[in-house]
């Protein structure tokens, strides 16, 4: 008898993945990027996931952009706002880099 494998509702990201290999560079990304750095009143959380995601298809991490595009949403970004921004940066990264972004988007921001 075979049992299926626990499905989960939302991807893991690639920090999940990692914190069993690489324990002390999840805890890194914890403390001080999210306690600190994101925490920063300087900048609004919306404001940190434009740049964060035009960074991420800017030096075209695939692994790494579902996880701050979905950050991005909820963070107030919208759809239409995620696909200007890829647009945006195509011109300065690539359209390579955009096209890549923009199937994984499509993927990673389905209903």
């Amino acid at each position: 008898m075979t049992t299926q494998p626990e499905m989960r509702s939302t991807p893991a990201s690639p920090r999940d993945m990692a914190r069993a290999f690489t324990p002390a560079l999840t805890e890194l990304v914890e403390d001080p990027l999210y306690s600190q750095v994101w925490a920063d009143p300087a900048l609004s959380p919306r404001d940190r996931s434009i740049a964060t995601v035009a960074a991420v298809v800017a030096l075209y991490r695939p692994d790494e952009l579902p996880a701050q595009l979905r950050r991005a949403v909820d963070n107030g970004v919208t759809q239409a706002e995620l696909a200007a921004l890829i647009t945006h940066i195509a011109f300065y990264a690539g359209f390579p880099a955009a096209i890549s972004a923009s199937a994984i988007a499509a993927r990673a921001l389905r209903d």
